[in-house]
């Protein structure tokens, strides 16, 4: 197969998992919240600031699902939405920068 047919299959095949994960039960039990940046080449600056670095929002569910989103910014008017939709209130966090408000 060419590489453009393999990459075109698995970009649909991305968008399928994404689209049932959207419509997947919120997490609950014991979930573990981060940050991180991804991409670039640039040596130089590290972390937040980071040119040409792309944020991704993680939740993790101990020992079942993973749900990761990329955002705009670290901010908690842009988090605090994705964790209010994404995860149960019951849950408990192990590790979050930002506060769960009940």
């Amino acid at each position: 197969m060419n590489r453009n047919t393999v990459n075109r299959f698995y970009l649909a095949l991305r968008k399928v998992i994404a689209e049932e994960m959207e419509e997947a039960a919120p997490l609950h039990g014991e979930v573990e919240v981060d940050e991180s940046y991804f991409g670039g080449r640039r040596k130089g600056k590290r972390g937040r600031g980071a040119a040409g670095k792309v944020p991704v929002f993680s939740l993790l569910k101990r020992g079942g699902r993973v749900y990761t989103l990329p955002i705009p910014g670290a901010k908690a008017k842009t988090l605090m939405p994705i964790l209010e939709s994404r995860v149960c209130r019951t849950a408990s966090s192990t590790r979050t920068a930002l506060p769960i408000a009940t």
